[in-house]
C-alpha cells in the first residue's frame, strides 16, 4: 500500500467517525473503535492520562460529558496523512447555565479500519482543566 492509499485510508476512517458524531450514530460511532482503543488526554485534571482499552477510554468519555455536558456543534475539518488522521470539533461544554465553545484537535492513529488510539489537544486546556476539576 503507498503513502497515498494509507493517507486516503485513514481520511476515510476518520470521515466516518465524524459523520457518525455529527449524526449522533453512536451505535456507528462505537463501531469505529478498535477493541485496546486508547485515549490520551493531557492537561491538570483527575482525567489526565492514558486510558487503555475500549471499556477505559469510553468511561472516561462518559465522565467529560457527565462533567462538561459536552456536546458537538460542528466538525470543523477532517484530514489524514499516511501515519495519522486527524478531526478538528468544535464542542460545548456548559455548566451552571453558562456555555463556552472550544476547538479540540483529535489526533488519531488508525489500525485496519478502526480508531486504535486518540491524543485530545484542547484550544483552551486552562477551560478544559477547569471543568474536568469539578
Amino acid at each position: 500500500m503507498t503513502a497515498d492509499d494509507r493517507t486516503a485510508a485513514n481520511r476515510a476512517v476518520a470521515q466516518r467517525y465524524a459523520g457518525a458524531w455529527a449524526a449522533g450514530d453512536l451505535t456507528a460511532l462505537r463501531a469505529c473503535y478498535h477493541p485496546g482503543f486508547t485515549l490520551h488526554y493531557f492537561g491538570d485534571h483527575p482525567l489526565t492520562g492514558d486510558h487503555v482499552g475500549l471499556a477505559a477510554a469510553l468511561a472516561t468519555l462518559a465522565e467529560v460529558s457527565r462533567r462538561t455536558r459536552r456536546r458537538l456543534v460542528k466538525i470543523v475539518d477532517v484530514t489524514a496523512g499516511p501515519e495519522r488522521a486527524v478531526v478538528i470539533a468544535r464542542e460545548a461544554f456548559e455548566r451552571d447555565g453558562v456555555v463556552t465553545e472550544l476547538d479540540r484537535v483529535l489526533v488519531y492513529r488508525i489500525e485496519g479500519d478502526l480508531l486504535a488510539e486518540c491524543w485530545v489537544y484542547d484550544g483552551d486546556q486552562a477551560l478544559v482543566d477547569e471543568f474536568l476539576r469539578g
